[in-house]
């Protein structure tokens, strides 16, 4: 299993990123310095397709440092070989999730509150997606959490915390400042006319301004 290292979280969404393009995109992900990628895709994609699609970012991916973790879908994690999961509030639960990756595979969990955050640690998540943290055009109809919220969780739990949304190299600084674990970005970096450049300025960023913080 290679290091759990969350400090610059891509997420690869198909919503973006055309799917034809996700060997070409993975490789400037890992080019850039993202340390994990997550394979996201529409929920009403066939098991099939998605499987196909885990399958080329996986093989993109090859001996790199970089992990793996696919969104939602604890079967096409297991079928294939991913490093774990990313599992939302309406997802599986963390249990029984572990009973099906056991328990050396990834699982993080999504959350809004602290109560959330303490259940989800309870229950055996190894990380938690914390956000959205700013308005993000990927999820228009997420709820935005204060970021003295993403503080209080920070401080309460003992596993990683990584924010999630709407993050990008203007505000990210804001986020920095309070210690997190990790920074997930999707249409800050896919959307860039570079990938490779986009996600090494961010990678940038977050290691100068996460050192002073």
């Amino acid at each position: 299993m290679r290091r759990f290292d969350p400090t610059l979280y891509a997420i690869l969404d198909t919503g973006i990123v055309e799917r034809r393009n996700l060997k070409r995109v993975t490789h400037s992900l890992i080019k850039g310095g993202a340390t994990l990628i997550q394979l996201r895709e529409p929920k009403d994609l066939p098991a099939e397709d998605f499987l196909k699609d885990a399958a080329k970012v996986k093989e993109a991916i090859g001996s790199s440092k970089v992990l793996f973790i696919i969104n939602d879908r604890v079967d096409i994690a297991f079928a294939c070989g991913a490093d774990g999961v990313h599992l939302g509030l309406s997802d599986l639960p963390i249990p029984v999730a572990r009973k099906i990756l056991g328990e050396k595979r990834i699982i993080g969990a999504s959350v809004h509150t602290l109560s959330q955050a303490k259940v989800k640690e309870r229950e055996g998540a190894n990380y938690l997606g914390v956000g959205a943290v700013f308005e993000t055009s990927t999820k228009p109809d997420s709820k935005i959490i204060p970021l003295s919220t993403l503080k209080r969780i920070k401080e309460s739990v003992r596993i990683p915390v990584i924010a999630i949304g709407g993050i990008n190299k203007e505000n990210v600084k804001r986020i920095l400042k309070i210690g997190v674990d990790g920074i997930a970005v999707a249409s800050a970096i896919l959307k860039a006319e570079n990938i490779q450049k986009a996600t090494e300025e961010m990678k940038r960023i977050i290691e100068t301004e996460g050192r002073s913080a």
